[in-house]
């Protein structure tokens, strides 16, 4: 059979939202499966249910935790557990305690702090005992990583150690006695607002000052190249973690933003903490700039009766660089190229349309 791939996009959640991606690819003659978080834990199954209807079997020769909230990680655990898995990546931040130790004024060896760390991280321990019980290898997610036809393009190793230092459940980071302040930049705290929508202009973007948590910048984002085209999953990732991205994308030929995205996941369900106009004008280009021959593919995964995302503000912020702009909320949604297997009674899905305002 010629190349090919196919990346499915589960429903996951309903009042919130979360992410479950299944990739299958074919290069070369040789066939890949890839899984890319599970969801909440009932969607664990969804993910295998999935994986035997399309894919052919529980064979999954990549599962990827791209950081450590529950909505990603929880349903990877029955992936994990029931399926014959090649290699799970994920960044563990107690595996690196002896490097973090001089952060953490409260602990004397690296030991502690591990255990320490174990417990702030909790979906991440639990996945890393059930593949250590099962003999499946475990790897670092970190930028440079090669994970079959992905390559990981952020959090870099110090990217990730300063967003462990950061995360406001680690314990209370050094202070740098010469400044009074964390050796690292603190958390950025995202708290809950009052929102009313303002009607603007086409092309109008107000985006917050702060970016999103340290804990969603530790997502891992993925880049692959498919028959020339250019497919970034970006998990729940920030301003921070698509700056460092973009830096490091010219590595792997990635030339942005020149080079269009046929598909490019919208960080975070779509929140207006994690993408800027400075950043989508680095991956995108500036407003206005992109063709309907050129047109980028934005997916969002949002829970079907999630009001809370994506944010109009986002979603208009991607349409003005050209992108089409999808949502799942509660529907599977499969990209795919080259020659993909043909699927009954599966229908082109319906593009947003563009919002007349937008979150103040």
């Amino acid at each position: 059979m010629a190349d090919f791939y196919e990346i499915d996009f589960l429903p996951v959640g309903n009042s919130k939202s979360g992410d479950a991606i299944c990739i299958r690819y074919e290069v070369g003659g040789q066939k890949f499966i890839h899984v890319v978080d599970g969801g909440y834990e009932e969607d664990g199954q969804k993910v295998l249910d999935h994986l035997t209807e399309f894919y052919g079997g529980v064979k999954v020769d990549h599962v990827v935790a791209t950081h450590p909230d529950g909505d990603h990680t929880v349903g990877l655990r029955k992936v994990v557990e029931e399926a014959e898995v090649g290699t799970l990546w994920m960044n563990r931040p107690w595996v690196h305690a002896e490097e973090l130790l001089p952060y953490f004024s409260r602990y004397t060896n690296a030991e502690n702090l591990a255990k320490a760390l174990r417990d702030v991280f909790p979906n991440l321990a639990k996945l890393e005992e059930i593949a250590i019980e099962r003999g499946i290898p475990i790897l670092d997610a970190f930028q440079g990583a090669k994970i079959g036809a992905f390559t990981v393009l952020a959090p870099s190793k110090s990217g990730f150690h300063q967003y462990v230092v950061d995360d406001d459940k680690t314990p209370q980071a050094a202070q740098d006695s010469a400044t009074g302040r964390s050796l690292l930049e603190g958390a950025v705290r995202i708290v809950g607002e009052g929102l009313r929508m303002i009607q603007a202009a086409w092309g109008a973007e107000v985006f917050p000052v702060d970016d999103t948590s340290p804990r969603n910048n530790m997502s891992v984002v993925q880049y692959a190249n498919f028959m020339g085209e250019n497919i970034v999953l970006t998990a729940d990732t920030g301003r921070a973690g698509l700056a460092e991205a973009a830096a490091y994308a010219p590595s792997v030929g990635l030339d942005l933003p020149a080079d269009k995205l046929r598909l490019i996941q919208v960080p975070h369900h779509g929140s207006r903490h994690n993408v800027s106009t400075e950043t989508l004008n680095l991956w995108l280009g500036e407003v206005g700039e992109e063709t309907q021959e050129t047109r980028s593919n934005a997916i969002v995964s949002a829970g079907k009766e999630d009001q809370d995302h994506p944010r109009k503000i986002v979603v208009r912020a991607f349409m003005h660089r050209g992108a089409s702009v999808l949502e799942t909320k509660g529907a599977k949604t499969c990209f795919s190229g080259g020659a993909a297997p043909a699927r009954q009674g599966w229908v082109s899905s319906t593009p947003l349309t563009y919002p007349s305002g937008y979150e103040e």
